[in-house]
């Protein structure tokens, strides 16, 4: 055992209940080992509904690779809220920050939260970068990139990093945003077409180009060889669904990678019934009216309750809890659960009649 490990413990000892590193976080919460923190260096609104944050995480953070994400954890109203974002900085980035860029969704709590109200100076709770959204080490000779709206974030850490490093590809890139000051990243996309010969940028605004979407006419025209590249999409469900259903079909296509931000769900019944939800959370019982389509995570947290979760789409299992009675709906394939013990992926579950989860390992 080293040294450094050995006195730690030492320390630990004294400090029991709790551990050193609580005490060290009290003066600065970079310098925490128990759990991994970032401070807010720096806010940048990216459009009217689009945030980059700089942050710097502290102790135990390792260096991320381009395309993956992180957790990030913030406290609104007393109850800490976690969702997942995509790193959009290069791990060259040499000043020890990252960046993550977040845009408001409609009734989005936390994404609200983030792009109007943090300020420098906060500290959060994060994860390590996680995802393989990646392409190859060795840098890949023809991408297509396919991205809409925010789904520019995980690919702007690749074209950032092959930018600085001095090896872009030849990379053909379409970019759909509703209009011009919707375009994240949207002088800098510019910027680098301008400076990279071997980046072709093709920026689609959907409500001023006719409504332009995706589709084999347009990938034709646009990327006439297309057939060539490896592509790479992230963005709404609609755009991703089209990429893999062309190249689904397209003989000789190349594979494609995909990065979704939401979990893809079947279709659940109109007449689908919800029913009473009944948590159990610390020894108390807390219920609440469930439709059949909204997630229980959802319904718990709308009820007080803070369950454990992680990235709200079904990857993670960071919220999966015991079934103990009635039966849920997996919404992602319509599946329904009704075996007691039963592990539930609560942020992509509903109720199908009246059921009860066990959160008391969770709260």
């Amino acid at each position: 055992m080293r040294i450094k490990e050995r006195v730690g413990e030492v320390v630990d000892a004294f400090a029991t209940p709790l551990r050193a590193s609580h005490y060290v976080e009290l003066v600065n919460p970079l310098w925490s080992s128990h759990r991994l923190q970032a401070r807010v260096e720096d806010v940048w609104d990216e459009t009217p509904d689009a945030r980059t944050l700089t942050l710097r995480p502290g102790r135990g953070w390792r260096r991320h690779r381009a395309g993956q994400h992180i957790r990030v954890g913030v406290p609104i109203d007393g109850r800490r809220f976690t969702r997942t974002y995509s790193i959009s900085s290069s791990p060259e980035r040499r000043d020890g920050c990252i960046t993550i860029t977040v845009k408001v969704l409609e009734g989005g709590r936390m994404s609200g939260h983030l792009v109007r109200d943090l300020r420098p100076g906060t500290h959060l709770p994060i994860g390590l970068p996680q995802g393989d959204f990646l392409v190859p080490e060795a840098v890949p000779v023809r991408p297509l990139l396919v991205t809409a709206g925010s789904g520019i974030t995980p690919v702007m850490s690749m074209l950032r990093t092959w930018a600085l490093v001095g090896n872009m590809p030849d990379v053909a890139h379409l970019h759909y945003a509703p209009t011009r000051h919707d375009v994240i990243f949207g002088a800098e996309l510019e910027r680098l077409a301008a400076e990279h010969r071997r980046y072709d940028l093709h920026t689609v605004l959907t409500r001023s180009d006719g409504g332009s979407h995706f589709c084999r006419e347009q990938l034709d025209a646009l990327c006439p060889d297309w057939q060539e590249r490896e592509v790479w999409v992230c963005g709404p469900q609609g755009l991703i669904e089209a990429v893999e259903d062309h190249h689904r079909d397209a003989p000789g296509a190349r594979p494609v990678h995909v990065e979704r931000f939401r979990a893809s769900l079947a279709e659940i019944d109109a007449d689908a019934r919800g029913g009473t939800a009944t948590f159990l959370s610390g020894g108390t019982e807390v219920e609440a009216d469930a439709d059949a389509t909204t997630p229980l995570l959802r319904v718990a947290e709308d009820a007080g309750l803070n369950p454990a979760h992680g990235c709200r789409m079904g990857i993670c299992h960071t919220c999966d809890v015991p079934l103990a009675t009635g039966s849920v709906r997996d919404l992602r394939t319509g599946d329904l659960i009704d075996e007691p013990g039963r592990a539930v992926q609560i942020c992509t579950a509903a109720a199908a009649g009246d059921c009860t989860i066990d959160l008391q390992e969770t709260s």
